[in-house]
């Protein structure tokens, strides 16, 4: 059975103020709010995802907004920038856009023939957005005032910045089927073989020997998800990892989906999360993301949990 990957499933960081967190993303970027529920963890704080119109897999960036968490450090071992598509030439039109909201954002010179975008959210998340000429299945939400011709296509990419490349590399190459495709000194591009230019096949590995390790908290990213089309593909992954001597966890329920997780050897923690059975699977495609949704095990605690939770910016 092919174990590769069919590229990132999904992307989570941590924030702090959810309301603040909603309205950067919603408004900002024009993401749609596809589920609001909880940390199933810790069901004390929300667990919020956007995406496009049905949260396909390959759009979605998640949050745990922690209230009053700390500041995380971005260093050595940790995913430091998410990048995502949007579509060739309009990257004038979202200089415009972010102006108008007074959005700082940069054109780093470091990135060659690649076109981008960087800014930060409200906790400092480090985002990228990237005219792309590449393929992507998916269906851009225009209900958050941005046009569909200029929506953000889903994650393009992810960064991940390490002390030593040749681990990372090893890994992406030997072990999930990841092909190197170009290198610099200090910079080396892998995209995964499995999804040709569908959303999310791209790793970006930055070397920085001397970095300091990165702590993760507000403002950094969790862990990075890759997509396997259902159950057995995700076991045989699983056990395919565990044959190989890497440490894998047991396979979780996330309702929507289903997660096993793993740390490659610079530190990222990954996880491989089933496409289905989706965020249609417990309210209808149009009601995404407009009430409080919560897995079967936790709808006996639903009065306190709700109670617990503050009201989101820009509830519509």
């Amino acid at each position: 059975m092919d174990v590769r990957p069919a590229g990132i499933h999904h992307v989570t960081a941590i924030a702090t103020d959810p309301a603040a967190n909603a309205a950067f993303y919603r408004n900002v970027l024009g993401m749609r709010l596809v589920k609001r529920t909880v940390n199933f963890d810790d069901p004390t704080t929300y667990h919020l995802y956007y995406g496009d119109r049905a949260g396909s897999p390959g759009t979605i960036m998640t949050f745990f907004p922690w209230p009053g968490a700390p500041r995380g450090r971005l260093g050595a071992g940790q995913a430091t920038v998410t990048t995502f598509s949007v579509p060739e030439g309009s990257l004038g039109w979202w200089a415009e856009h972010l102006r108008s909201l007074d959005v700082d954002f940069t054109r780093p010179a470091e990135r060659g023939a690649e076109d981008v975008l960087s800014l930060r959210d409200p906790d400092g998340l480090v985002i990228e957005l990237a005219a792309s000429t590449d393929h992507h299945d998916t269906d851009p939400w225009d209900g958050g005032g941005i046009p569909a011709d200029r929506a953000v296509r889903g994650i393009r990419a992810v960064t991940f910045t390490e002390n030593r490349l040749d681990d990372t590399a090893a890994l992406l190459v030997d072990r999930l089927g990841f092909r190197l495709e170009e290198e610099t000194a200090d910079r080396a591009r892998f995209r995964t073989a499995a999804a040709g230019e569908a959303v999310g096949t791209i790793v970006d590995v930055v070397a920085r020997p001397a970095a300091e390790r990165g702590h993760v908290a507000a403002g950094t990213v969790h862990h990075v998800a890759y997509r396997a089309p259902d159950g057995p593909s995700q076991a045989a992954w699983r056990e395919d990892l565990i044959a190989q001597g890497v440490g894998v966890t047991e396979v979780r329920d996330r309702n929507y989906f289903t997660s096993i997780y793993f740390r490659e050897p610079g530190g990222v923690l990954l996880e491989i999360a089933t496409d289905g059975p989706g965020f249609d699977y417990d309210e209808p495609l149009l009601e995404l993301g407009r009430s409080l949704r919560l897995p079967p095990w936790l709808e006996p605690d639903r009065e306190a949990i709700a109670a617990a939770l503050p009201p989101l910016e820009g509830d519509r």
